[in-house]
């Protein structure tokens, strides 16, 4: 399976690198693992609507960049379905079985996704009603994605 990560921004955080880069050793038995950063946009703390949108816009279109017409995109967004850590594994499993072996997860910026983005994706995912920041969830998706290998596997690591 082809896993893709498509996130705004860089991760600044040392606890967070050395967490991703865990993860993404662990990975390697599972899965193809590509991780593209775009680049997030410049703005002021206060933002008008305008300006609010046409940061959102930029950073949607350097996402759609990265998506490859092939793949099936899932966008973490508050508004989407919240999964148990077994539910997403049958959800990739299911996928797998279907065809669908290139599989793109978006994560937007701290403005969140645009609309043109959100009309590419497949399924929207959220992981929890709470707001997190954008770079701690790039760690927590890639420790459910090898949870849900593990358990699809049937090998010990769920409990």
């Amino acid at each position: 399976m082809n896993i893709h990560i498509i996130t705004v921004g860089k991760i600044k955080e040392k606890y967070l690198k050395l967490g991703i880069a865990e993860f993404e050793k662990r990975l390697q038995a599972y899965c193809k693992l590509k991780i593209d950063e775009v680049s997030d946009e410049q703005a002021p703390e206060q933002l008008s609507d305008k300006q609010l949108t046409q940061v959102i816009e930029k950073e949607g279109a350097r996402i759609l960049q990265k998506i490859k017409p092939t793949e099936y995109v899932i966008a973490l967004d508050i508004q989407g379905a919240s999964w148990s850590s077994e539910q997403f594994a049958k959800e990739l499993d299911r996928l797998a079985v279907s065809g669908k072996s290139s599989i793109a997860f978006v994560i937007g910026g701290s403005n969140g996704l645009s609309e043109e983005v959100l009309q590419r994706v497949n399924q929207k995912l959220s992981f929890s009603k709470m707001t997190f920041p954008h770079q701690l969830i790039r760690l927590v998706l890639l420790e459910q994605i090898y949870r849900a290998f593990r358990i699809n596997r049937g090998e010990p690591y769920h409990k």
